[in-house]
């Protein structure tokens, strides 16, 4: 009876969201990049989707184990760990079994996708066990999320030079993901001793900080949808929803952190539209 409780608590453990919207996205990048190539989705793919989702599952239930004494402090009692609904002992092999999910996948698709599928994941572990607490604590998302569109095109097997114009774009536009984020648990974290760079600027600051770095980024996708090789009406259009989706989160950091979410699901699309 107790199967489907503790089922419902390990999904909770791994942040489902952020896992569910990354490695989706990432599916969907990989995918473009073979249909423009010409290839098919096949198994490259497949690992390649399962190699980012392990990393998501472990980077996620890491992310709990480590701070379920000060979520606990903090009377967070909707984090499973911290509310008791998951026992730390099945946290740990949750974890174990998406890094070796990551492992196993990344093995069949060669050394450069396994490597750059590590520096991400190693990149993550840092910020849970120490730079989530320092003023340092947007730097992983800058690393992992950078690292992403490199690793999902060495996975697939098409060449970096196809994703390197989307580094610049990912990598700030997680990091504002980030900062709105945590600004939705500014006191909690101030309670409990965070000095997260959220902390250093304060709440309005790291709000508008955000906003401001998804509101830069989703400029230059409008750019890069506009010189694109086939723009057209829908693409335009699913690029400007996506920026009144950050639009509508000015100065409220849980709306401008859906925002985000959405914006990342439209510019997807876009991209898909704009270039075949």
């Amino acid at each position: 009876m107790r199967l489907l409780p503790t089922a419902l608590a390990g999904a909770r453990l791994v942040h489902p969201a952020p896992t569910l919207a990354v490695t989706t996205l990432s599916g969907a990048m990989g995918a473009i990049l073979l249909l423009q190539a010409g290839q098919e989705v096949g198994e490259r793919w497949l690992l390649t989707v399962g190699a980012v989702l392990g990393s998501q599952v472990f980077t996620g239930a890491v992310n709990d184990l480590v701070d379920r004494s000060r979520d606990q402090a903090a009377g967070r009692v909707g984090k499973p760990l911290a509310g008791g609904d998951l026992s730390p002992e099945a946290a740990t092999w949750i974890a174990s079994a998406g890094l070796a999910l990551q492992l196993a996948a990344s093995l069949r698709l060669g050394t450069l996708a396994l490597s750059l599928g590590a520096a991400a994941t190693l990149s993550a572990l840092a910020y849970n066990l120490w730079l989530s607490r320092t003023p340092l604590s947007v730097l992983p998302y800058l690393v992992s999320f950078g690292l992403l569109p490199l690793w999902i095109a060495a996975g697939v097997g098409v060449p970096l030079e196809r994703v390197l114009p989307a580094v610049p774009l990912v990598a700030p536009f997680a990091a504002a993901a980030h900062l709105a984020n945590v600004t939705r648990d500014f006191a909690a974290d101030a309670a409990t001793g965070s000095r997260s760079l959220a902390q250093v600027l304060g709440p309005r600051a790291s709000v508008w900080v955000a906003y401001a770095a998804a509101l830069a980024v989703g400029a230059g996708v409008g750019t890069a949808l506009v010189i694109g090789e086939r723009p057209g009406p829908p693409a335009i259009g699913l690029g400007l929803l996506g920026m009144a989706a950050v639009a509508q989160g000015a100065g409220n950091a849980n709306r401008l952190w859906y925002g985000i979410l959405a914006a990342a699901v439209c510019w997807t699309a876009a991209w898909a539209l704009s270039t075949g």
